[in-house]
């Protein structure tokens, strides 16, 4: 079973969401990377980009899918922060990307898991 609490339940989403791009092939390179712009929950490479995923776990769909919390001005952060990392990041691909992971547990199940292309 999957705790209830907030704070462990983006942890417990973000390491399904690990276990799920490494399966895909992404090569996990940080993750929680805070600067004064926000925070990006993973940084991974695949295929010659550099790709910075928001993780979004719920419990219902009562408030909406769990990508639909991933506003334009979270976007707008990401894509801030993400630029900042790899200017520290010389070496990394310089395609940047950013996707959502989107995480939906029911009854402490995890029941649906999908990537998101954030256009």
């Amino acid at each position: 079973m999957v705790p209830k609490t907030t704070s462990k339940t983006g942890q417990s989403g973000e390491d399904f969401a690990v276990h799920l791009l490494s399966s895909k092939g992404y090569k996990i390179i940080d993750r929680n990377f805070r600067s004064r712009f926000g925070e990006i929950d993973i940084i991974a490479t695949k295929d010659d980009f550099l790709i910075f995923i928001e993780v979004k776990t719920r419990w219902s769909t009562k408030f909406g899918r769990p990508e639909e919390a991933v506003t334009p001005g979270k976007i707008w952060k990401i894509t801030k922060t993400a630029e900042y990392y790899s200017l520290l990041h010389p070496e990394l691909p310089k395609k940047l990307k950013i996707e959502v992971v989107a995480l939906l547990i029911k009854d402490g199940n995890l029941t649906e898991s999908r990537i998101i292309l954030v256009d």
